[in-house]
């Protein structure tokens, strides 16, 4: 990369003079490539763990170790979560955080390795890259904090740990206790199969587990004395499933059966079923799960059965922000794709032989998407930070062209040398924006505009999960 020297002008406190410091741009990524090794370590160590929602003890000490070895000070337990923490460096300026996730997904398991193959005894893994989003920002944050330092730019850097982003919602509630009310300008990125800083919003969404209660009883010897719990269940989910046809075609719903009894001669008196509701917009959310619950009601009426129901997360939709979005993108496009090794080579063409007509070609992982402004189906707890202040993020090819995420080939990339790669390339392109949005004045005045302007001069801010308490056992 050809060396382009950034001056920068240093203000005074006073506001009466200016000192001039100079530091180039390739110093700065050549200082994230110095700490490679580090942040290859700590993707490695948080995939290891594999902690889910709520649960990411160990996960969470070692990025605030990391941090604090950096010279960032630390809150921790912050929002009444005891795995979520502020990490900031730096006096007056702007304020800018950066995003960080490390829960693992529960019910999929997978080794590093190009064939399928689970690991004994594991019960959960990072098959949506949170161990990479988590290692990427921290680096990005700690090389931020070396250039607000060697340039003495006023400015504050936080690094947000944001836990249970897997159906626990933790930004929600860290937004809800106002961490995100002094920030001016919030980065973000996700593992992903492309390069990529499209202006992507994506899906409102609420969650719910719905819990039938009846009587047991002999299955054969006494069955009119028994009201089954799961023919609640499954009496709730025919009555969905036939709603599907008459809602908004953006709409999404999906559910897991968490509890059905034990044994077949046994009418279970207790099932469980939990249920997701997506829509664009949250009153579309809103529409909808008022319709979700009255088909509870009338599947617990029908089979003699009672049921109650507990919120356990819900998510505003991205508010794209198109100034901070195509800066982003010329960030990216100026640091490039990502080059395989012959290993990495191996293990890519091993994995796509394996998909059927894949979106992206394998090769792809060199290239940067065209800029675009589209809807995502996906759904993330960034989104109700997005409301509370401009945000802007990224995607970096950590796994092979045409991986989905939330798959055995999505967790076997992010557990070695490819994901790491997509890492690094996340940690430069934010420390990049990072950088211009401290320095280009005109750049934050254009991105606030643009959020005043999508928010709307009478905006509230409305959490879809309600006035709960985290929940912090939602996965035990």
């Amino acid at each position: 990369m050809k060396k382009l020297a950034l001056v920068l002008p240093i203000l005074a406190l006073s506001g009466t003079a200016q000192a001039q410091a100079t530091l180039s741009e390739s110093d700065i990524l050549a200082s994230i490539d110095g700490r490679y090794e580090q942040l290859a370590d700590t993707a490695r160590t948080i995939w290891e763990l594999a902690e889910v929602g709520y649960q990411e003890e160990k996960s969470s000490e070692l990025l605030k170790q990391n941090l604090r070895a950096q010279g960032f000070s630390i809150k921790s337990g912050v929002a009444g979560i005891p795995t979520a923490f502020v990490a900031e460096y730096g006096t007056d300026g702007p304020v800018i955080g950066i995003l960080a996730e490390y829960d693992a997904l529960p019910g999929i398991n997978q080794d590093a390795l190009a064939v399928r193959s689970p690991i004994a005894g594991k019960n959960a893994s990072h098959a949506c890259g949170h161990n990479l989003f988590a290692a990427g920002s921290v680096e990005a944050a700690i090389a931020v904090r070396k250039w607000l330092k060697e340039t003495r730019t006023p400015g504050r850097i936080r690094l947000y740990g944001t836990p249970a982003e897997e159906g626990g919602s933790g930004k929600v509630y860290m937004v809800r206790e106002g961490l995100f009310d002094d920030v001016d300008f919030a980065i973000h990125w996700h593992a992903a199969d492309e390069n990529s800083a499209a202006a992507r919003t994506t899906l409102a969404n609420r969650s719910a587990k719905f819990r039938f209660r009846g009587v047991s009883a002999h299955a054969a010897g006494a069955p009119d004395r028994a009201r089954s719990a799961l023919d609640g269940v499954e009496a709730f989910n025919m009555m969905v499933n036939m709603m599907r046809e008459h809602v908004p075609q953006d709409s999404r719903i999906h559910y897991v059966i968490t509890e059905g009894g034990t044994a077949p001669n046994v009418v279970p008196d207790f099932a469980e079923v939990f249920y997701y509701v997506r829509h664009p917009d949250p009153d579309g959310v809103e529409a909808i799960w008022s319709r979700v619950e009255e088909a509870a009601r009338g599947a617990a009426l029908g089979t003699g059965t009672t049921v109650d129901w507990e919120v356990i997360h819900g998510n505003n939709p991205l508010l794209v922000n198109e100034p901070m979005a195509r800066m982003m993108d010329s960030k990216l496009r100026q640091l490039g794709g990502i080059t395989y090794s012959a290993e990495e080579q191996k293990f890519a063409e091993t994995i796509h032989a394996g998909f059927d007509k894949p979106k992206n070609a394998l090769g792809s992982q060199a290239m940067i998407q065209p800029y675009d402004v589209t809807l995502g189906y996906g759904s993330t707890d960034v989104g109700d930070v997005s409301f509370a202040t401009p945000t802007v993020g990224v995607r970096t090819a950590t796994w092979v062209p045409g991986t989905s995420a939330h798959s055995w080939q999505s967790s076997a990339a992010s557990g070695m040398s490819i994901g790491f790669k997509g890492t690094e390339l996340a940690a430069k392109a934010m420390t990049l924006a990072a950088i211009e949005l401290y320095t280009n004045p005109d750049l934050r005045s254009e991105a606030r505009a643009a959020f005043d302007e999508a928010r709307g001069p009478d905006y509230v801010y409305k959490s879809l999960l309600g006035d709960r308490k985290p929940p912090l056992n939602y996965r035990k």
